[in-house]
């Protein structure tokens, strides 16, 4: 062993022992909380912060490449979870403002409805005053006044049916774009959500590396002593 590796050696040594607490806090509290928990991110992404420098201080390669596997897998995880936030957020909103459409929809539906059954009734109710007033005037135009009545009933009823079918075609319009913007922000929603399981993923698989390494290390200070 040259001089130079000595105090290194030591320096590693003594860095493993002062770990050992940080380690302890992991495995019997940290371990125990949900694995995107924010304060456990925290931590687990400080501490492979603090091994990665100081094994790139002290020249153990294999304590620099463990943390920076550590901080890289909390680093994934914060931002599954956020991704996984954001696209619960904007599904819940596309959700509730195609509810809203919807009931808006529906709405100015009846409104229309009730709009046009008014119209017809007051036609009607127009034609039968009318019709009183042409037997009232005179008995000869009886016949021409009922039937000019009745002309411009169906002419008004005419003119209500076809302001409902407009109103109607308007409405299912509306709520088709209103459908359409809904599903595209649902599947906007949807494809975040894929991220987050792929970003996910890969942190599980670095997590799965990393205990391996640990498994390793461990494995081999075991020989060792």
């Amino acid at each position: 062993m040259s001089v130079t590796a000595l105090p290194f050696a030591v320096l590693r040594f003594q860095y493993r022992i002062a770990r050992i607490p940080l380690q302890v806090i992991e495995d019997k509290v940290v371990a125990r909380w949900d694995s995107e928990a924010p304060a456990r991110l925290f931590y687990e992404r400080s501490l492979g912060a603090l091994d990665a420098t100081i094994g790139g201080v002290l020249g153990d390669s294999a304590l620099a490449e463990r943390g920076s596997a550590l901080a890289d897998r909390s680093d994934a995880l914060a931002r599954a979870a956020e991704l996984d936030a954001e696209a619960t957020a904007k599904r819940k909103a596309a959700d509730a403002e195609l509810k809203a459409k919807r009931e808006k929809a529906v709405a100015e539906q009846q409104n229309a409805r009730e709009t046009a059954e008014e119209e017809v009734a007051e036609a009607r109710d127009t034609a039968e005053q009318r019709k009183k007033q042409a037997a009232q005037d005179a008995a000869e135009r009886t016949a021409a006044a009922k039937k000019n009545a009745d002309e411009v009933a169906a002419q008004r009823k005419k003119s209500v049916d076809a302001a409902k079918r407009d109103e109607q075609a308007k409405i299912r319009a509306a709520e088709h774009q209103a459908t359409a913007a809904a599903a595209s922000k649902k599947k906007d929603a949807d494809d975040k959500r894929s991220d987050a399981a792929a970003t996910r993923a890969q942190a599980d698989r670095v997590e799965k590396l990393a205990d391996a390494e640990k498994q390793k290390r461990q494995a081999e200070r075991a020989d060792k002593s």
